[in-house]
């Protein structure tokens, strides 16, 4: 329900607040590994934003082998749908492109799958299949035979084809550049948390924070001289 209330600027500015929360993680170590609405708890009075439940939540040494049973199915990045196992902190990013895309194009989930195979497809629907065969020849992953017949030849579509009249106040060419970043096959492409906040999509943000904390400077300042 809150999704539909949100401005452009509410989506730029919580999505901003939890990318701190990842940014934060991530330099701990630690993949949350289930990233989506129901574990993001937003007070919208306060505009204070909360990353929650980290039951699944793993810390991260590199080349090793990882569940893939993790994340929930909407939100699960293409590496644990092809059981990839040596994935890292970028599948949280995968997740993170998901709610994004479904605030701005109110379109929720935005891959809508009815399994973990049809989860696959609906990817490949928007990010085509050649791109996929290119991920999977890369990191010589064997695709399950299942999946054969069920992808078929698709292309790959383009962003600005989802837009429409109910969403295009919250369509902007910096959300469009930032979802591609965010949602590709290939993990090692994907933005990382610290990337991400410093894309253009939220530089009103940044400058809203950044004029918020130089006045409470000069408020603090301001007391001292006081006294």
């Amino acid at each position: 329900e809150l999704y539909q209330k949100l401005t452009d600027y509410d989506i730029r500015f919580y999505m901003y607040e939890l990318l701190k929360a990842l940014d934060y993680c991530h330099s701990m170590g630690i993949m949350h590994r289930d990233v989506k609405p129901h574990n993001v708890m937003i007070d919208h009075q306060l505009r204070k934003l909360r990353l929650i439940d980290w039951g699944l939540a793993e810390f991260y040494h590199p080349s090793q082998e990882y569940n893939v049973r993790v994340a929930s199915r909407y939100f699960k990045g293409p590496e644990l749908l092809v059981d990839y196992q040596m994935y890292d902190y970028s599948l949280d990013m995968w997740s993170l492109g998901c709610m994004l895309a479904s605030m701005v194009f109110q379109k929720e989930p935005f891959f809508h799958g009815q399994d973990n195979y049809d989860q696959l497809v609906r990817i490949a629907k928007v990010l085509g299949t050649d791109e996929l065969f290119g991920y999977l020849r890369k990191y010589h992953i064997e695709l399950d035979p299942r999946f054969k017949d069920l992808l078929g030849q698709q292309s790959r579509k383009r962003w600005e084809q989802f837009v429409q009249t109910e969403n295009q106040h919250l369509v902007s060419p910096e959300a469009l550049d930032l979802l591609d970043k965010l949602l590709r096959y290939d993990h090692q492409q994907r933005l990382t948390a610290t990337e991400a906040m410093e894309h253009p999509y939220f530089y009103p943000v940044i400058k809203e924070q950044s004029l918020s904390n130089s006045e409470n400077n000069m408020v603090s300042s301001g007391n001292t001289t006081t006294r």
